[in-house]
């Protein structure tokens, strides 16, 4: 018997996209739906990343700085949100930190359908495995060994042009 799961690609542009969102928290804050903000798995991201707990489609709370609306949610959840939620765009994850990296593991991972995100800086996606396609060259990375060398190599690139 032939399993039908397939397992989605994280597939990575590195350096200038020009379909890609870069201003992920404007982007963010026109086009949010309460949903992904009251999902257990964004209230995970929301809680993991900003250290906030989800109020309700509107609010959060940090314990730093009290209750907030959605809208000054980190630039790293906003932009993990987008590229959980938002499967029509291409969204610049520069804005995550490296905090972001594992979260943006795990989407790709338990998604249907491939992920595409746009680096414009090496993010560290930490010591274990993975499986990264460059878009850039159609390679296929497994480590932070495999990727640095590429990713240097067109981040270079898109300085020079």
């Amino acid at each position: 018997m032939v399993s039908e799961e397939m397992n989605a690609v994280l597939k990575v542009q590195f350096g200038v996209m020009p379909e890609a969102v870069y201003n992920t928290s404007l982007y963010f804050d026109n086009t949010y739906l309460d949903s992904w903000i009251t999902d257990p798995f964004g209230q995970k991201m929301i809680r993991a990343i900003d250290k906030a707990k989800v109020l309700g489609p509107n609010a959060v709370e940090s314990k730093a700085l009290g209750v907030l609306p959605v809208t000054s949610l980190s630039g790293g959840v906003k932009t993990l949100l987008l590229i959980r939620n938002d499967r029509e765009k291409v969204f610049n994850a520069s804005a995550c930190g490296d905090n972001c990296a594992p979260w943006i593991l795990r989407i790709a991972k338990e998604s249907r359908e491939d992920i595409t995100i746009n680096l414009r800086h090496i993010m560290n996606f930490g010591d274990g495995k993975f499986e990264i396609e460059i878009l850039n060259d159609h390679s296929i990375v497994h480590s932070m060994s495999e990727l640095v060398p590429h990713a240097v190599q067109f981040l270079e690139e898109g300085d020079n042009s």
